[in-house]
């Protein structure tokens, strides 16, 4: 691919951002000031950097309880996001969302949930408004791991969008675990992205932790939903370095094996797109530096934020409630 230094950068920038955030959250987790449940990404930063690059704010994601880093990518801003983890009311969904819930209807976000699979019929529907409201060229996208794969909502989902040729990616994040289960104990081994074979639409393939095969082929995938070609099934093998929720590894408890977490930590996929950065002079370790600098620098100031903000009065419970 020939992609512009602006492109290469704004890759390892986003990247950045997403590790250096959800670092941060697993470093003051242990303060027990964030009372919300906190699902982490880290290790997954490349799938959501390759996918939302290709999307604009027009464009709508619909994402899970893992849903950092999507939403980063997507364009949310850092203090309203940091706010709502803390429960105050400059948070992104007024305190009342906390970090499962996040929501920016300004950057394509509407809303992202806890329920497995839930979120894929949510970005079928997103796709379907956009045909009946005569949007053409707005796409949506589903985030989604691979144990959302063994709910009916995701073949159902597959089926009306092929039946309707609609403009959604469905993005497959597949790190081999729903919460501590194995993929082998719950699914056969036939690569998820095959499925897509059955409803008659295109299913591809990459590395997950390869942030240019991310963008190559979720490129192709959003091009082909945003020229009326229909739905694509991308999957996406990686691996989250944290447990499923918390800032914990699992491995501590036996939940996954200490030998195979190892190997994936071999894999960073930022390490591996710093080498190549570095070795095709798109950046210096210097300029790479002051990145991490000015993102260490923006994350600092939007914990200051979110501590100094103010908790819901109790009498704003059933406000923005339906």
């Amino acid at each position: 691919m020939n992609l512009s230094k602006e492109t290469l950068v704004k890759l390892f920038t986003t990247m950045t951002l997403i590790r250096t955030v959800e670092e941060r959250v697993a470093f003051v987790y242990p303060e027990q000031e964030i009372k919300t449940p906190v699902h982490l990404c880290t290790g997954q930063e490349a799938i959501a950097a390759g996918v939302c690059i290709h999307l604009t704010d027009e464009d709508t994601i619909f994402s899970t309880h893992r849903s950092h880093g999507h939403c980063l990518a997507k364009g949310m801003e850092l203090k309203p996001m940091i706010a709502e983890l803390y429960g105050r009311t400059t948070g992104c969904a007024r305190g009342k969302g906390g970090s499962m819930h996040l929501v920016d209807p300004g950057h394509g976000i509407p809303g992202t949930t806890a329920i497995v699979g839930g979120c894929i019929p949510l970005a079928v529907g997103g796709a379907l408004s956009a045909v009946l409201q005569g949007k053409k060229g707005r796409v949506s996208a589903a985030f989604f791991g691979d144990g959302a794969a063994d709910e009916g909502a995701f073949a159902e989902s597959l089926n009306f969008a092929a039946l309707k040729q609609l403009p959604v990616v469905f993005v497959c994040e597949n790190n081999n675990y729903a919460t501590n289960s194995p993929r082998c104990a719950r699914q056969p081994g036939v690569p998820i992205f095959e499925r897509a074979a059955g409803y008659g639409i295109p299913g591809r393939h990459a590395d997950g932790n390869d942030v240019l095969a991310v963008y190559r082929v979720a490129g192709e995938a959003v091009e082909r939903a945003r020229s009326g070609g229909g739905p694509t099934l991308l999957e996406f093998t990686t691996y989250r370095w944290k447990g499923h929720v918390g800032p914990t590894t699992d491995i501590e408890a036996g939940c996954r094996p200490a030998d195979a977490h190892e190997e994936w930590l071999k894999k960073c996929p930022l390490d591996g797109y710093k080498s190549y950065l570095l070795d095709q002079g798109v950046l210096t370790v210097s300029q790479m530096g002051r990145i991490h600098a000015d993102l260490e620098k923006a994350v600092d100031e939007a914990l200051e934020f979110a501590k100094a903000s103010p908790q819901p009065e109790p009498a704003e419970l059933f406000d923005h409630v339906w």
